[in-house]
């Protein structure tokens, strides 16, 4: 596909901004009814609800003119699969495909007292829809619903463009089905341009297309210097325990300025924007007084550049210890890699470091338990020029090309499944949206405005298509 693209008339932007505007009622209800089931694809939870949720969505796609409509599975030897659905409206002779992916499943609500609202009830109020999925990604789904339905009403139902949606159910528990997903259903999902709705603007009122992602790389540090654990005032002294080995072993990840420290990472610090460090500190919460750690931009730091997190410990229990040594103790390492890092190059890097560093001669294990790739967009291809245009007509100024520093691991395996594909993240939350922690919410004016935007896109790819059929 070319580079080039002929902007679809005002005309046609004004009548689809309009149309998105009267439907603002109708994918604000559905989109709450999509909140109310609870759909969480880990095993601790009800897997009916992921089937309802799966069926939901299967009936807002029904609606649309596609060729089918299915609710699909991998089974694997453990499990039935979890659900998703995977609608498809071939595509005329001489016109692109487009993938619209998105994901039904959410994240567990947490605890009840931390909500301000009932975490499965869409509330309205204060310019935002509050509940869990209301942004991530539930918004994916309805931002791809009203596009569509704004595009196909525009085009006459026979767009000549194809489209295939695909709203996988598993995405919050790390997707592990789904390479086998994509194996067994490669033809159906084929396209090329894919469209993934499942990420953030810059903020409130400005559009972002993603154009980085960093890797990830997960794994669990163990860390012993007895056999078993012993009393304290006995043994205490020639022997240190355990907790107090691992943090020893911890503090070598990071150097003075809480930069990573693990010989053999790629880092940069070259971004396109800056995030301004007061914004960012509100963003993120970060205490009065707390300094940032790390060197260079603050984007830099979290887009292009290596970050080291401990997330989970295994030690003895405060309500529970009593005066003994500690034998061992277990750290769980989350490592986000810079664009362009090989991850299983990454993974060696860390296990390297932690298997060097030691202290006092302790034995150390580590296991790598996931290994992500990262990701980085070709903002000179024809869909980001689309998707940059798209944006500056919906929200009525630029967008912001930048990267993010979470990882969306599926990315680099539809890269690697679709060589061919362009890939376009873009955003349906905002800083304010606190995925994954209480209180989730989305900004309403900006979901219309991504609706508006996809259904820009689509209207181009369908009018660049309609040129080469010619």
């Amino acid at each position: 596909m070319s580079a080039d693209f002929t902007r679809p008339s005002s005309e046609t932007v004004e009548a689809l901004r309009a149309r998105v505007t009267d439907s603002r009622d109708t994918l604000l209800r559905e989109l709450g009814e999509l909140v109310a089931i609870p759909g969480i694809a880990w095993d601790s939870f009800d897997a009916a609800e992921l089937d309802r949720s799966a069926r939901a969505v299967a009936g807002l796609l029904e609606e649309l003119p596609f060729d089918s409509v299915e609710v699909l599975r991998v089974p694997s030897q453990d499990d039935a699969g979890h659900p998703a659905v995977v609608a498809r409206k071939a595509a005329a002779s001489g016109f692109p495909t487009i993938l619209l992916y998105a994901h039904h499943d959410v994240q567990p609500p947490g605890k009840r007292e931390l909500w301000n609202s009932e975490p499965f009830e869409a509330v309205e109020k204060d310019g935002r829809l509050w509940g869990r999925g209301a942004a991530d990604d539930k918004a994916g789904v309805m931002a791809h619903v009203g596009a569509l339905r704004a595009f196909f009403e525009r085009q006459g139902g026979e767009p000549g463009l194809g489209v295939t949606v695909f709203v996988e159910g598993e995405e919050e528990a790390g997707s592990p089905g789904f390479e086998a997903f994509l194996a067994a259903h490669r033809d159906k999902l084929a396209a090329d341009v894919i469209v993934i709705a499942d990420s953030a603007n810059w903020e409130v009122g400005v559009p972002a297309l993603t154009t980085s992602l960093r890797g990830v790389v997960g794994g669990i540090v163990e860390i012993g210097a007895l056999d078993h654990s012993v009393h304290s005032g006995m043994f205490g002294g020639p022997v240190l325990d355990a907790p107090t080995l691992l943090a020893r072993l911890i503090a070598t990840l990071h150097d003075d300025d809480g930069a990573v420290a693990v010989p053999g990472l790629l880092s940069e610090d070259d971004t396109d924007v800056d995030y301004d460090e007061a914004s960012f500190r509100v963003d993120a919460g970060v205490l009065d007084g707390v300094q940032l750690a790390g060197r260079g931009s603050i984007s830099s730091r979290i887009w292009t550049q290596p970050a080291l997190s401990v997330t989970g410990i295994d030690v003895t229990d405060v309500a529970t210890a009593s005066n003994t040594i500690a034998a061992t103790a277990r750290a769980k390492l989350s490592l986000r890699i810079a664009p362009g890092q090989d991850p299983k190059e990454a993974a060696e890097a860390l296990r390297k470091h932690v298997l060097d560093n030691a202290p006092f001669g302790a034995h150390v294990s580590f296991e790598i338990e996931e290994t992500g790739p990262s990701f980085r967009a070709d903002t000179q291809a024809a869909s980001s020029q689309i998707a940059l245009w798209a944006f500056e007509q919906a929200w009525g100024r630029p967008a912001v090309t930048a990267g993010m520093g979470g990882s969306i691991p599926f990315t680099a395996t539809l890269t690697e499944a679709y060589p061919e594909a362009q890939i376009l993240i873009t955003g349906i939350e905002d800083p304010d949206t606190r995925a994954h922690s209480a209180n989730e919410s989305l900004h309403i004016g900006d979901f219309l405005h991504a609706v508006t935007a996809e259904a820009l896109i689509l209207t181009a790819l369908a009018e660049q298509g309609g040129r080469t059929a010619e």
